[in-house]
């Protein structure tokens, strides 16, 4: 594909587009907040529900615009990520910040409208993700427990829409979401350890691959499991599951926990690859349990 401005088709637009905002992983943080919203709801109103599509979809889109421009360097020298829009030269880093503050302006006003501790929740991850979390990523490990603050607010976030209020319930859907993505993003960095390297990011807790990283994915889905099941017991105020739901989202973080077993025995990136794939399935199904959970009982 040619690089140059005036080549620049409507559909390599549209895809450029979708990039500098990572539309998929928008999409799923979409689904987090929609799912936190469901539980919280009293009663659906739908007007919200598309307010918190568009406004985390916005919110979102500009962490990772913002990010694509700080890293735009680095991001050239890596082949997972050598031919995004502005490395590539298919899009000016200009072009690129008029969409990420286009995008925080339209996120902030759209979560407003929900209510007030809504759009402030959303600005703290803007904040959390680009401010701290970008430039950490290139020091420190440590960068990936900063990264899980923002990356935990999604399915929080929705419950606060439903409810204008932060309490126990919505602590609870944030620690889930938090522990979460330990074992989740140390397979990705695990099974793109050599490509992240050559930007110089280190993601692992221990700096590589090895059987201390591999116990800690094992003690943070452990972790996981807990948190999960934790509405069963009562004590989460009006977030609460079934002994059927605590008993799925169990059985959903065991099959988890084996792929993270399974990484500690074999320590290879097909082994991380897997355990990735194994916490995608994971989040998406307990949050599709919790919400059914909800409404079927």
């Amino acid at each position: 594909m040619s690089t140059t401005k005036s080549s620049i088709s409507a559909p390599s637009a549209i895809t450029d587009f979708k990039e500098i905002t990572k539309m998929g992983l928008s999409i799923s943080v979409v689904f987090s907040a929609i799912a936190g919203y469901l539980l919280g709801a009293e009663t659906i109103n739908f007007t919200t529900l598309i307010l918190l599509a568009f406004g985390g979809y916005f919110m979102v889109g500009a962490s990772n615009a913002f990010n694509q421009i700080i890293e735009r360097d680095l991001d050239a020298l890596m082949d997972r990520t050598k031919n995004r829009p502005i490395p590539a030269g298919r899009m000016t880093v200009n072009t690129a910040f008029v969409i990420a503050t286009s995008f925080t302006i339209l996120g902030l006003i759209t979560l407003y409208i929900i209510n007030p501790k809504t759009a402030m929740w959303g600005a703290i991850s803007i904040f959390l993700y680009t401010s701290v979390y970008t430039p950490l990523k290139t020091k420190t490990p440590i960068a990936v427990f900063v990264g899980a603050l923002p990356g935990a607010i999604p399915f929080m976030l929705g419950w606060v829409a439903a409810r204008n209020a932060f309490g126990i319930e919505p602590g609870t859907l944030f620690a889930v979401q938090f522990f979460w993505q330990f074992p989740h993003f140390w397979a990705i960095g695990w099974f793109l350890f050599e490509d992240y390297k050559k930007g110089g990011f280190f993601m692992l807790p221990t700096g590589k691959p090895d059987k201390g990283t591999a116990v800690q994915i094992i003690m943070y889905s452990v972790w996981t499991i807990i948190a999960s099941i934790i509405p069963v017991f009562g004590f989460t105020g009006d977030l609460e599951l079934s002994i059927l739901g605590a008993i799925l989202v169990f059985v959903l973080g065991i099959i988890m926990l084996i792929y993270a077993l399974k990484l500690f025995q074999k320590r290879t990136a097909k082994a991380a690859k897997q355990l990735m794939l194994s916490s995608v399935f994971y989040i998406t199904m307990l949050q599709i349990i919790y919400v059914a959970d909800k409404f079927l009982r």
